[in-house]
């Protein structure tokens, strides 16, 4: 469940301090295919899950993550190259809103990398790699 309890957290976070973002949702390859799914409203952040290494603690259940990381897909509207201001202003309210938030069971979320993808004519998808450590009994 501590995926679920980051997802949970991610979007209750997002909707106090960074209230532009219209939808939040799970990572599935949306922008791949988003002439074939319902629409979405945008901006939009898709919260992806990179695989998680865990190692066994001492106390016996317990484990803790190695190098975990999880990927924010936001996407906005494409703009000339000139107007994209408030599609990077909102891409940093996204990523300031996320670093550092905390939960049961996870924390330490930090930012990694940015990733700026526009290979899809109408829209810009932002995507920021953040790692995060996670502890989950079994």
């Amino acid at each position: 469940m501590i995926r679920q309890q980051i997802f949970d957290a991610i979007r209750e976070r997002l909707a106090k301090r960074a209230a532009e973002v219209r939808h939040v949702d799970l990572w599935n390859h949306n922008v791949e295919f988003i002439e074939q799914e319902a629409a979405w409203a945008r901006p939009a952040v898709f919260v992806e899950f990179s695989p998680i290494v865990w190692q066994p603690l001492k106390e016996e259940g317990l484990y803790r993550s190695r190098g975990a990381s999880i990927r924010l897909h936001i996407v906005t509207d494409w703009n000339s190259a000139e107007d994209n201001t408030e599609a990077f202003r909102m891409c940093d309210d996204v990523t300031g809103a996320i670093v550092g938030l905390e939960g049961d069971g996870f924390g330490g979320i930090e930012l990694l990398e940015t990733h700026t993808n526009h290979n899809h004519e109408d829209i810009m998808e932002t995507i920021e790699m953040l790692s995060i450590r996670m502890t989950r009994r079994i």
